[in-house]
């Protein structure tokens, strides 16, 4: 897929004001400063669409672009950022669990691993509570430029191990890099698939 347009249409936290023309929806997710805006811009080839925060947890809304005028990518708040008061982490959760569980447009959600870590308890948490609603999500482990090939492999073992304890198989993993363009390819061609078999 080549990406030729994209633009930013709406920012909200009501499920309600998103947009209502029945196209596809990708959501963008993971903890703070998991580098989710690099890898949005990316995606589409863009390095002002998603602004990158310089203080984690700092984006509260759920950003809407539309791609190409076929597809919404979504870009929803990181989660997990230690210094965000209770009250806030409530308000992003409500919402966020809100679009994950009512948008019917939502056909797949981009979970964002920082691969330099190893199992972080909270992404397999949202992980298994996709799993437990039936949302479908993907695995992206984003900075692999930033670890050897033996590190990142070692890394990655250890994710797989940990999810088997509770799946029967492994959802799409992706590796990426917003340095070396790594990845990007496959996932946009991982997209690509799934809207043509979309039906409005």
């Amino acid at each position: 897929m080549k990406i030729k347009t994209a633009t930013f249409v709406i920012s909200n936290t009501e499920v309600d004001k998103c947009p209502t023309d029945g196209k596809p929806e990708y959501a963008f997710i993971g903890r703070s400063n998991v580098g989710k805006s690099s890898l949005i811009n990316l995606l589409t080839d863009n390095k002002k669409l998603a602004k990158i925060s310089g203080r984690p947890g700092k984006r509260q809304l759920i950003n809407h672009f539309i791609i190409n005028d076929e597809w919404y990518l979504v870009d929803l708040p990181g989660y997990g950022y230690a210094k965000s008061s209770k009250v806030n982490r409530a308000s992003w959760e409500k919402f966020i669990v809100e679009y994950l569980t009512k948008r019917k447009e939502l056909l797949n959600v981009f979970v964002l691993i920082d691969s330099r870590l190893e199992p972080q308890k909270i992404d397999i948490e949202f992980m298994n509570w996709c799993g437990e609603r039936q949302i479908a999500f993907s695995m992206v482990f984003t900075k692999i430029d930033n670890l050897s090939s033996s590190a990142l492999q070692k890394n990655l073992a250890k994710y797989k191990k940990e999810m088997l304890k509770s799946w029967d198989a492994l959802p799409p993993v992706y590796t990426t890099s917003s340095v070396s363009k790594f990845g990007k390819e496959r996932i946009l061609n991982y997209i690509e698939q799934i809207n043509s078999n979309f039906v409005k």
